[in-house]
Formats: C-alpha cells, structure tokens, sequence
C-alpha cells in the first residue's frame, strides 16, 4: 500500500488533481456553474489547505485502487478507464443522488458536471496509469 510507485503515483495525481481542478472549476467553466446553481453556497475563496489534503486523499486512495485493480497491466488506457469509472460513479451516482437530495444545482448542470467528472477522473487514472507503467 506505500510502495514507492503507489506514494509517486498519489504525489503526481495530487498535483494534477489541484491544478487541471482549478483550471476546469475555477477558471474555464466557472460561470458555467454560476448560471446553473440553484443555491448559490460556494465560498468566493476556497480553503486551500483542505482543498489540497482533499486532492491527496483521493489521490491515494485511487492509486491503491488502480494499483490492485490493473493486476500489473498498467497504461494510460487502463487507467484512464478506471478514472472513468470514478468518474461515473462521482459524476452521475453521486450527483444524480445530490440533485434528488439538495438544491444546489438544475439537471443542465448536474448531467454537465458528471460528464466533466468522467473525463477529468479519467485524466487522474491516466495520470497514475503511466506513473505505475513506468515505475513498476
């Protein structure tokens, strides 16, 4: 579980994580959201700090996953499938789940955001799919 391709693999994520999110979330589709939020509840200034552990957590918990998942077959392409599958599951489960429960956003936004969900997950596992590649 710390082998020294997984602990790589979290690092490299985590600073993907932090700034591809930061770029599609607060700069490129920013007003995106703004126009389809219900509630409009976002801080103007994100706690960074949190934010940052946030990205480390789930950083290494889908190297751990991708390192038992690929069985030793690691690529970009595996990895980017598994990120997919994050992806469905945060995107449309757990978003689909949020619109039927909260007020936070209309289903434009919400089928929006699982489907960047599913390529920004997929770019995470491809991310750490090559890391493993190269590294086991």
């Amino acid at each position: 579980m710390f082998s020294k391709t997984n602990l790589l693999a979290t690092v490299i994520a985590t600073v993907v994580f932090f700034f591809l999110g930061y770029a599609v979330w607060g700069f490129a589709l920013a007003g995106y959201f703004e126009e389809h939020a219900t509630n409009n509840i976002m801080r103007e200034m994100p706690n960074m700090g949190t934010l940052a552990l946030s990205n480390l957590i789930m950083s290494f918990a889908m190297s751990t996953l991708y390192g038992k998942w690929g069985s030793g077959n690691y690529s970009a392409s595996s990895g980017f499938s598994f990120g997919a599958w994050i992806g469905i599951f945060v995107g449309f489960g757990l978003g689909l789940l949020w619109y039927s429960t909260s007020d936070l956003m209309d289903m434009t936004g919400t089928i929006t955001e699982a489907v960047v969900d599913i390529l920004f997950y997929g770019i995470i596992g491809a991310v750490i799919g090559l890391v493993y590649q190269k590294t086991s």
